[in-house]
């Protein structure tokens, strides 16, 4: 089992650039993948998008892919001559306007920056290679993330389908004695209105059994615990299990709503509520599912 939460990142260099790649998702019913990516290597997007596939299937999935840095080996590798007609440029157009023209130090470091030399990134062919094995470390750094949040997950479900299974047991157990507590009841009730009945009476006998068929949850009872069992079996499956788990689920929340139809008891009534609200946080957690 996995999480659709995850975080990964990696850095290397790349032709005297400095590159870091982060890997981020969070839950989302198909995949939704992101690339952020300087838009002169743009044309690696397919390349990327395909190897973000191989580590994921469901999830808002994020790539950021950040270039710093362009530096020589003896520093700043600016132009000057470049630098110098920018300023000259610049006071000619302070004086043009009657501006008093003071180059500040942060105006020159901004104008010295601004024309680097070898500030263009490398080309989209060199820069593949580096860039998809950055990517690969990010990515199982994510999937390692999302790796140990499912065993969390998958810890509570555990924990979880007993409190299911314990429920449905008692369910079970009481199913039997509601058609036997009726009879009783409406025994009682005809004393009290002095319509004292032969308990062989074809008409009480008749009263009894379309109550017993009315609220009978045998049915009910067989496929939920069908359900359970492929459930538990599924969270320990391999791969994508997000998908199924979230329709056995459906299926277990129509049989629950059935039975809390059908079984006219209290206690069981009572067993029902807790099995929807049990159910309802298995739900919430499975949407976390990949």
């Amino acid at each position: 089992m996995k999480s659709m939460t995850g975080y990964g990142r990696a850095t290397a260099m790349v032709e005297g650039f400095s590159l870091a790649v982060q890997v981020s998702s969070v839950n989302r019913k198909t995949l939704d993948l992101t690339i952020a990516i300087p838009e002169a290597w743009e044309g690696l997007e397919p390349a990327i998008g395909g190897l973000v596939r191989k580590f994921a299937s469901r999830g808002k999935v994020h790539v950021g892919i950040e270039v710093t840095g362009g530096l020589s080996a003896g520093g700043m590798a600016w132009d000057e001559a470049a630098a110098t007609e920018a300023l000259e440029r610049l006071q000619e157009f302070a004086a043009r306007q009657g501006v008093e023209f003071r180059p500040t130090p942060e105006l020159l470091w901004q104008v010295a920056s601004s024309q680097r030399r070898g500030s263009d990134l490398p080309a989209p062919e060199l820069a593949e290679k580096p860039l998809l094995a950055t990517l690969t470390e990010a990515l199982r750094s994510f999937a390692a993330m999302r790796a140990r949040e499912g065993e969390s997950l998958l810890v509570d479900f555990i924990k979880r389908a007993e409190v299911l299974h314990r429920l449905v047991d008692a369910i079970a157990a009481r199913a039997p004695q509601v058609a036997g507590n009726y009879r009783e009841q409406l025994l009682k009730r005809l004393r009290e209105a002095n319509l004292e009945l032969d308990l062989k009476d074809e008409r009480v006998l008749r009263e009894i059994a379309l109550f017993a068929d009315r609220c009978d949850i045998s049915e009910e009872l067989t496929r939920l615990r069908s359900h359970f069992e492929q459930l538990t079996a599924l969270l320990r499956a391999p791969g994508e299990i997000g998908r199924k788990a979230d329709f056995l689920l459906q299926e277990v929340g129509r049989e629950v709503n059935t039975i809390g139809s059908k079984a006219n008891d209290l206690v069981i009534a009572r067993a029902v509520i807790e099995l929807k609200n049990e159910l309802e946080r298995v739900r919430e957690q499975m949407m976390n599912v990949e």
